[in-house]
Order: structure tokens, then C-alpha cells, then sequence
């Protein structure tokens, strides 16, 4: 049952919260980030570009959060 007193500490709650709300500006900093890289780029690739990035975007948050 040590598992379950984890998830009662408070201190655990705090942790959860923190890295929540930092994947939450990393993701809105991501986006700000491909969308100044984007424009750049000629309006035909832009769509394909935008995408591209944030799949990678997402690939890698998915990966590092299962490792």
C-alpha cells in the first residue's frame, strides 16, 4: 500500500501540478516557435510545415514522458 500514500502526499500533488503546468507553457512555447518559423517559408509549404512540426512536437513529448 506504499502507493497509495504517494498518492496522498501533498508534496506529490505539488510535483504533478509543476510539471503540468510545464508541459502547458512548453507546449504553448512550441507553438510559438513553429508559427515564427512557419511564416518564413513559402505559403504552399506552410500547412505541411505547421504539421510536421507539431507531430514531431508531439512525438518527442510522448517519448520522453514514457522514458
Amino acid at each position: 500500500m506504499p502507493d497509495l500514500a504517494l498518492i496522498a502526499d501533498p508534496r506529490s500533488w505539488v510535483a504533478f501540478i509543476t510539471l503540468a503546468l510545464l508541459e502547458i507553457v512548453l507546449g504553448i512555447d512550441n507553438i510559438i516557435f513553429l508559427s515564427i518559423l512557419v511564416q518564413r517559408l513559402p505559403a504552399r509549404l506552410q500547412h505541411r510545415a505547421r504539421l510536421g512540426g507539431l507531430a514531431l512536437a508531439m512525438l518527442t513529448r510522448i517519448v520522453l514522458l514514457l522514458s
